[in-house]
């Protein structure tokens, strides 16, 4: 339920303020005076339940929006910002409206100009904001995914902001980027759709060593791998072969990016074993096609 997480003292607080607003006319007439007060009050009143309103709405569209749903991401933090501040901007210009007496048209015309010179003014802030206003809606990372951001930086993300995007790098340096540049490069997400992934690792074996037993040689290597995926067993292809040495592409899966060196280690380390106790040598890279 929704309506149970909202604190009732404010539900009763904006309906006290609209029917005040609605019905309170004589009230102030019973004070000497009073009514020339009336229109005052009930324009605060209004206000009120304008600002009130805003608050609680939000609140139970967030609480909805936010519920966890199994196959559906949730809703990002900045899209739960952009609504409360559309709502509150609202509340404002409609207060202004009832204080002041104008329209709203005369009102987003003066307020249009004052936004438009310090849009100028700031106008980095302002791409860095939309740029992080874009990343938070479509959401091509997430708090603690593993990034690479193309020429910036790779790392698990730490904090999605307004104007930049914080990075963890493997060897804990703390990265921080303008969103603007982000949404100009190509992001590569390792935590996403699942955070499992396959890497590949190559080496060149003798061409009088049959291709059949290189695999089963290789394959029967990475048997009880601790740092690899289990459940996936590991895939040996030919890459290129020439009568100088057979090069071989060993697929295995990382079961999260921040373990990827330690399972390209582990694989090398238990194919360099198992190959000397063959007392097989490795050759160097050989150019040519399979």
């Amino acid at each position: 339920m929704i309506w149970p997480d909202i604190p009732k003292h404010q539900i009763g607080a904006l309906l006290a303020l609209l029917l005040f607003a609605l019905f309170g006319e004589a009230l102030p007439a019973m004070v000497e005076g009073g009514a020339a007060w009336w229109e005052p009050l009930r324009n605060t009143a209004l206000s009120g339940v304008l600002f009130l309103g805003a608050h609680l709405l939000h609140a139970i569209s967030s609480a909805r929006l936010t519920r966890r749903r199994k196959g559906r991401r949730p809703v990002p933090k900045v899209a739960l910002d952009l609504l409360r501040l559309a709502l509150f901007a609202a509340a404002t210009l409609a207060s202004l409206s009832l204080f002041f007496r104008q329209d709203l048209s005369g009102i987003l015309t003066g307020s249009g100009l004052l936004l438009a010179v310090l849009g100028f003014a700031i106008r980095n802030v302002v791409a860095d904001t939309f740029s992080g206003l874009a990343l938070g809606l479509e959401a091509p990372f997430r708090i603690g995914d593993w990034v690479a951001i193309d020429g910036l930086a790779q790392g698990r993300v730490q904090e999605i902001g307004w104007r930049s995007t914080r990075l963890i790098t493997r060897d804990s340096t703390h990265v921080i980027l303008p969103n603007s540049q982000i949404s100009r490069q190509r992001i590569t997400n390792y935590s996403a759709p699942r955070p499992e992934y396959r890497d590949h690792a190559e080496l060149t074996l003798p061409a009088t060593l049959p291709v059949a037993e290189a695999r089963i040689l290789i394959t029967e290597a990475l048997v009880g791998a601790e740092t690899i995926a289990t459940g996936k067993s590991p895939e040996v292809q030919v890459a290129m072969f020439a009568p100088q040495g057979i090069t071989y592409r060993v697929k295995y899966w990382v079961p999260q990016h921040d373990r990827e060196m330690a399972c390209r280690n582990e694989v090398f380390s238990r194919i360099d074993a198992a190959l000397r106790e063959k007392g097989i040598s490795l050759k160097p890279s050989v150019e040519g096609t399979a």
